[in-house]
């Protein structure tokens, strides 16, 4: 049984005292009215949610993302009281519980942290898998809370869903903003655009992480939208429930604040069957190519068969797609030593390890490519891959990198492999385009210029398009 579908057994519909009508115009955009969206199983999941429908009757008053306010000011998350649920300080092996949950469905997940944290926990709401887990939350009956972060970056048609979501639900957001002062510093010094230049890292940090942090110093957990398969490389390990790696709750100190990941087995396709059946309000920008949504300037619509997060900083490679909001998701580097190269341990001995170690493989040196960049008219086109031995996704692409030198043996093709961190890095930034590890070049027979590898996905029938398409 899917996870999506196995709350149909365990959860009953439930009879409601009364009827909550639906604010929202009928010429409001609704999951089921994206044309552009066509998940598959659109039948089986519509079959098992039965009758369940906006127009229903809720089973509890629920509590809103923040007190109803008469003016202008807006309850943090910091600020809302203390739990109304017995508060249970005894440590919790969520290792095991993650373990436990690991084939429940989002439903059960939500319902099992809403009912241990009570009031201490809330649900960090942005984009589509968001409105999933708030009508999760609802389906449990249990009163929750949601947060959202405004960077002031935002387009209008995710104000405008924001609004449409808290209508919908009879809630209100408990919108957090970033400080004035960082930002006009950030602007003044560096223009509205920097990021383009060196990076999304400082900006998302002033507008995202810091004002995240802020909130989840009042909470004891927090609810996110991660899926497994939403980032290559970075969030392909989550649990479904951690204790954070990154931020602290209201206690203080590592392991004061528990991070839930309901949806992380989920598939995006299968999100997008269960936001139709349920008719639940939806960004507008969906229907426009965009999939995985940020700020205005930072977010682009993506085409048939790109991943969603190449929608996201597309100037930048694909390590570097996360904001700081889930850091704990890229593994450290550790055992790196002085020079950046991983070292293993045998008999007390320093061993350097390497990855895409091949008899097929050709391993290049500084000379090595130096030559090769500068030749104009190459006997054969190669492929290339810059890396380093303890990034843990050039770790996981060596196996599709050594299928790719085996299908291409023969054909004319050299595939190489350059190390590029440590003493080299500076080298590969300034005259090969690495940004980050890995980055994969193509030498063109007749070109004097490489032609770099634009995509995150790094299995080899995207490798051998990109291969064949300047071959």
């Amino acid at each position: 049984m899917s996870p999506l579908m196995a709350f149909t057994s365990s959860y009953s519909p439930v009879i409601r005292t009364s009827t909550v009508p639906n604010p929202i115009p009928s010429n409001k955009l609704k999951a089921s009215r994206i044309s552009s969206f066509q998940p598959s199983n659109q039948g089986s999941v519509q079959s098992a949610v039965g009758n369940i429908h906006r127009q229903q009757k809720w089973p509890v008053k629920m509590v809103s993302a923040e007190v109803k306010r008469s003016d202008s000011v807006v309850t943090l998350a910091s600020t809302v009281g203390t739990s109304e649920v017995n508060d249970k300080r005894e440590k919790e092996d969520y290792e095991k519980m993650a373990k436990e949950l690991e084939n429940a469905s989002p439903l059960q997940i939500i319902d099992k942290a809403l009912e241990k944290f009570g009031n201490d926990i809330a649900i960090a709401f942005s984009g589509a898998e968001d409105v999933a887990l708030i009508e999760y939350a609802r389906l449990t009956g249990r009163p929750f809370r949601v947060f959202s972060l405004d960077t002031g970056r935002l387009n209008l048609e995710t104000y405008q869903f924001f609004d449409a979501v808290e209508k919908c639900y009879g809630i209100h957001i408990e919108y957090t903003f970033p400080d004035a002062i960082e930002v006009q510093e950030l602007v003044r010094s560096k223009g509205l655009f920097s990021f383009y230049e060196d990076g999304h890292q400082e900006c998302c940090r002033v507008r995202k992480v810091r004002p995240l942090k802020k909130v989840l110093t009042g909470l004891r957990a927090w609810i996110t939208g991660q899926r497994k398969d939403q980032s290559p490389g970075t969030r392909a390990d989550i649990p479904v429930v951690q204790v954070d790696p990154s931020f602290e709750g209201v206690d203080g100190g590592i392991g004061s604040l528990v991070k839930w990941n309901p949806v992380a087995n989920i598939q995006g396709r299968d999100i997008w069957n269960f936001l139709r059946a349920m008719d639940v309000p939806i960004n507008a920008l969906h229907s426009r190519g965009y999939v995985s949504i940020g700020c205005e300037p930072c977010t682009r619509a993506v085409l048939p068969g790109q991943h969603e997060r190449e929608g996201r900083w597309w100037w930048e490679d694909g390590r570097a797609k996360e904001c700081g909001l889930h850091k704990g998701n890229i593994k450290q580097e550790e055992g790196v030593n002085g020079n950046g190269n991983s070292a293993m341990h045998i008999n007390g001995t320093a061993t350097v390890y390497d990855i895409f170690s091949r008899e097929n493989v050709i391993s290049l040196s500084r000379s090595g490519i130096e030559n090769l960049a500068k030749l104009k008219n190459r006997s054969e086109p190669w492929v290339v891959v810059l890396y380093a031995s303890w990034c843990r996704v050039c770790q996981a692409m060596e196996g599709s990198y050594m299928e790719l030198a085996d299908t291409l043996g023969g054909s004319g093709v050299k595939v190489g492999k350059f190390r590029a961190d440590g003493d080299q890095r500076a080298f590969a930034e300034n005259e090969l385009q690495l940004v980050n590890f890995p980055t994969i070049l193509f030498f063109p027979k007749h070109s004097s210029r490489p032609v770099k590898y634009p995509l995150e996905k790094r299995d080899v029938d995207s490798l051998m398009a990109f291969v064949n398409a300047f071959r």
